[in-house]
């Protein structure tokens, strides 16, 4: 008999499961970005496939003849053995970032809970208050084997640098941040970052999951402020990859479940023995390396067109936004648009006015996110469209314009990607 288990963090998430329609939903059907659930048709502003990739027909059909070839999924982990598929994926993302090599497997959260205590090992580990719950998690794994664990935050950087200064423990120390921030949108300062680790024999640590596919290198033939070839952070920055690790996934620009470490070579080899998802996981399914394989090909012919598309969509909420005097902590113009509440009460609320009206987005309430940041997060793609935004921009006015729980500013955010 399982004995009863009691609610945790004060019953907010059995509340939000039974308030919020938007909650551990079940999806019958897609439809571009249309969803239906049960009889209820939504626009999807809750999907993070942000180049579109996951709808275009061309990385679809290059499913099968890989299927055909390899099976529907490789049957051995890396370390017996890795298809040539896996091979040419890191080949050409190494190319892509300009990294000197790369490690993939098959997700973020398995790559920080392996490769964060594998790099820290019994010295410190500095982690940025507003990184990915899945950092801190490794980081707290690395905790647990003997190392150190600070938190630290971005606006207080001089702590930071103090800590590190003061620091008499022998073994590594490793810095990890966010790239592009998951809630925020936000960039943080690189060069900052790095003039820090530097000074004070540390490597930092920065998972780009949502930056990669969206943001890359800077140049005269850009299309939009997110750069071209989606190269990102530390190339759209321009930030060297020495005392630098750069963790990023497929799973939202390239739509596939696969994730990598951009590292040096010599790491690369070492964490062939001491990352466990090497060693032991089972790798992602055929169709994830071919959706990859079909992602570059793409993004090297039309990659920059639609991260136009995405920039020009993606402004156009975020300027009506500012038009209402609606607050996002948004100031980049990446497509991650969150819009905080007054309480984390009222995210059931605000979450069935926005069913109500048919659109689907990301509910971020506590004990998800800290009760202060509890609001509703919106992601523009690539294949939205026109009337999709529209749509989405009446809603917004209309909640903002009955006062629902939308904090209201004077303060004009400018973006400043770049």
């Amino acid at each position: 008999m399982t004995r009863n288990l009691e609610p945790t963090r004060d019953n907010q998430l059995a509340t939000l499961l039974e308030t919020s329609p938007m909650v551990d939903a079940v999806i019958d059907e897609v439809d571009g970005r249309r969803i239906r659930i049960g009889d209820h048709w939504l626009t999807d502003f809750a999907s993070c496939n942000y180049l579109g990739f996951d709808l275009e027909p061309e990385i679809m059909a290059a499913i099968d003849d890989q299927v055909r070839r390899w099976g529907t999924h490789p049957g051995w982990s890396r370390l017996l053995g890795s298809p040539r598929l896996y091979v040419d994926i890191e080949d050409q993302l190494t190319e892509l970032l300009g990294a000197p090599d790369t490690l993939v497997l098959p997700t973020i959260t398995h790559i920080h809970l392996s490769v964060i205590p594998a790099l820290v090992q019994e010295g410190t580990v500095y982690v940025e208050g507003r990184a990915h719950k899945t950092i801190y998690d490794g980081a707290r794994f690395a905790r647990g084997l003997g190392a150190d664990l600070v938190r630290f935050r971005d606006d207080d950087l001089d702590t930071l640098a103090d800590h590190l200064a003061a620091n008499t423990r022998s073994g590594p120390k490793l810095i990890c941040i966010d790239g592009v921030n998951s809630m925020t949108g936000n960039l943080p300062n690189l060069a900052t970052y790095v003039a820090i680790a530097r000074r004070h024999e540390a490597n930092l640590y920065v998972d780009d999951a949502h930056g990669f596919g969206v943001i890359g290198q800077r140049g005269p033939g850009e299309t939009s402020p997110y750069g071209e070839r989606g190269n990102a952070i530390l190339a759209h920055q321009g930030i060297s990859y020495d005392d630098v690790i750069l963790v990023g996934g497929f799973s939202k620009s390239y739509s596939s479940l696969l994730a990598f470490i951009a590292l040096p070579t010599e790491l690369k080899q070492r964490l062939k023995i001491d990352a466990a998802p090497y060693l032991y996981s089972g790798p992602s399914p055929t169709a994830s390396l071919a959706t990859v394989l079909a992602g570059f090909d793409l993004n090297k012919r039309r990659g920059d067109e639609i991260r136009r598309t995405l920039h020009r969509l993606t402004a156009k909420v975020l300027d009506h936004l500012r038009s209402l005097g609606v607050t996002t902590p948004n100031r980049s113009g990446t497509p991650i648009i969150e819009i905080p509440l007054g309480h984390d009460q009222e995210i059931g609320a605000v979450s069935r006015k926005l069913w109500d009206a048919g659109i689907y987005a990301t509910v971020a309430a506590y004990p998800l996110v800290p009760r202060a940041e509890s609001g509703i997060r919106i992601q523009t793609t690539a294949a939205h469209t026109e009337a999709d935004i529209h749509h989405l921009i009446q809603t917004l006015t209309s909640l903002a314009r009955e006062g629902q729980a939308m904090r209201t500013s004077p303060e004009v955010c400018q973006p400043d990607v770049g």
